[in-house]
């Protein structure tokens, strides 16, 4: 089963500062795609952000698109995550964080939240940046709960994060569980999945399925999350 979700159909939320789309409600905790609770489409305006707030028993991965994200949270951690990084932060027992975007452009972010494995742990975060031609014509794996990863960020979730880019006319396969929770973003260009065309920011939630078939209609940068059923403990 494939349903395209697209994107002029999504709730959101405008603001002086902030231009955001949801593909999963804020407003219901029983929202989501398995153990994929939230998949937000952030336009977040020059220097302007989110204040500091908190979060517990969530991973929240943070994707930017375009522009840069500066970050400091409650355990000391700063940093700044520009185009093609990616920010993992392990909420756990409990953790405060601010995001900015201090530069003079508008930033474009996707921010992804999945359910933890189990709940509390020490928070942690970290970044790391995925260059997009290290992904070009193949998923690379962003974030990952699976030890097997060890090159993606890591996560407490049996969850995974991809990343690829693509050029018109080129495909790529993707092999899954039929009990698994996909969810899929174009962040630019437009594709087929299996014979349903996805295209620039709708989304498509995938189950039922054992192997995605990808083709690029045009030339693409795509976003995959690969979840387990969810546990219904949102908390975040």
């Amino acid at each position: 089963m494939i349903e395209r979700r697209l994107f002029k159909s999504l709730a959101g939320d405008q603001r002086d500062w902030l231009k955001a789309k949801h593909h999963f409600s804020f407003a219901d905790a029983d929202a989501g795609w398995g153990a994929l609770r939230i998949w937000n489409d952030d336009e977040i305006a020059p220097n302007s952000g989110f204040p500091p707030h908190p979060h517990a028993n969530m991973e929240i991965i943070t994707y930017v698109r375009d522009g840069a994200v500066s970050h400091r949270d409650s355990l000391g951690n700063e940093g700044r995550i520009v185009a093609g990084d990616v920010q993992v932060m392990s909420a756990g027992t409990g953790i405060r964080h601010s995001e900015f975007n201090r530069e003079p452009q508008t930033t474009r972010i996707f921010q992804i939240w999945i359910e933890p494995s189990e709940n509390g742990g020490v928070p942690t975060w970290g970044t790391k940046p995925f260059p997009k031609k290290d992904r070009a014509g193949r998923f690379v794996i962003l974030a990952s709960g699976f030890e097997t990863d060890r090159e993606a960020l890591p996560i407490r979730a049996e969850a995974r994060v991809l990343g690829a880019t693509l050029n018109r006319d080129q495909t790529l396969t993707y092999d899954t569980g039929s009990d698994r929770f996909l969810y899929l973003v174009p962040a630019a260009g437009s594709v087929n999945v299996n014979g349903i065309q996805v295209d620039a920011r709708d989304g498509a939630a995938i189950n039922g399925l054992r192997q995605l078939t990808i083709t690029a209609v045009h030339d693409s940068e795509l976003l995959l999350v690969d979840a387990p059923p969810g546990r219904s403990l949102f908390n975040p």
